[in-house]
């Protein structure tokens, strides 16, 4: 029987912050595979997700398949805006939600990994945040659209700048995107549509640039809608489900298992010959020009 065997590797997964979400599927496939798991949770909710973990909040989500419960050997606390702790502005480093915690910028993570770790095998980047999402692009702000871009899809340029030293050639790295960077989806907004077209393009010149550099692999997946935590502050998410599962051709709800299966075939040996490639899991959402309505009289 062919199977994904990910025994022996390690995996950092940017992005978790409950149970919800892609980051998190993904996280518990690659465990089923047989990764090790690490994780970077954004520094103001740490202790709120680390608190949850050990209250058992999660445990239904967390049992796998040979019913053992999915571990993180280590969480740390990653702010992906911030590259190195001269880049925080002092009204954030005296932020209660930030004055405790240490290093949280993308630089010393990355050190703090390889002390612990050394080298990693997989690295996935579960991040996305648009502070104006709920505005049009016409109504966002400047300030609002370079935050957007930055936390989306700048954050993952600088983590691979610094993850892909500490990676084994032969490695992947893996993020996520939206259709929302190829089509115009009305209220996905506040330059969230722009930063997931950036991000697909980055994938791209990184596979060549991380390729040729580390011997490393680049993908992203564009995952169709999902009600996530973080899916909620676009403020419509349960209208843009029922939507796909309408108009679709697979006429069902996405699951975030279904995606995390693909992450984890993805950064596996199986697909050693992919790179550089956005791969759709929206039950074939991507493929459709207009939906099933024009079909009606």
């Amino acid at each position: 029987m062919l199977e994904i065997d990910l025994k022996g590797k390690k995996a950092f997964v940017a992005g978790i912050g409950d149970d919800q979400g892609f980051g998190w599927a993904i996280a518990k496939a690659l465990a089923e595979a047989g990764a090790e798991i690490l994780v970077g949770t954004w520094t103001p909710i740490r202790k709120i997700f680390e608190n949850s973990l050990k209250a058992g909040k999660f445990d239904a989500s967390r049992k796998l398949r040979d019913g053992s419960l999915l571990t993180f050997s280590k969480i740390y606390s990653l702010d992906a805006m911030y590259d190195t702790m001269e880049d925080v502005p002092e009204e954030v480093r005296e932020n209660k939600r930030y004055k405790d915690a240490e290093g949280y910028t993308i630089s010393e993570v990355a050190a703090s990994v390889e002390k612990d770790f050394g080298k990693i095998d997989i690295f996935i980047h579960s991040l996305a945040n648009a502070p104006e999402v709920k505005n049009p692009l016409l109504e966002t702000s400047r300030k609002g659209y370079l935050a957007a871009i930055g936390s989306s899809a700048y954050s993952f340029i600088s983590l691979l700048a610094h993850f892909g030293p500490l990676m084994n050639k032969g490695g992947s790295t893996l993020s996520l995107t939206y259709l929302a960077s190829e089509r115009a989806v009305p209220g996905y907004g506040g330059g969230m549509s722009s930063a997931k077209a950036a991000l697909e393009s980055d994938t791209r010149t990184l596979a060549f640039e991380a390729g040729r550099k580390w011997g490393l692999r680049v993908n992203i997946i564009s995952a169709g809608a999902l009600l996530s935590r973080a899916a909620k502050a676009i403020g419509f998410i349960e209208r843009m489900i029922a939507y796909a599962e309408e108009g679709a051709p697979l006429q069902e709800p996405l699951s975030a298992s279904e995606v995390g299966y693909t992450a984890a075939f993805l950064v596996s040996d199986l697909a050693s010959a992919i790179t550089g490639t956005t791969v759709y899991v929206d039950k074939g959402m991507h493929a459709m020009g207009v939906g099933p309505e024009i079909l009606r009289s």
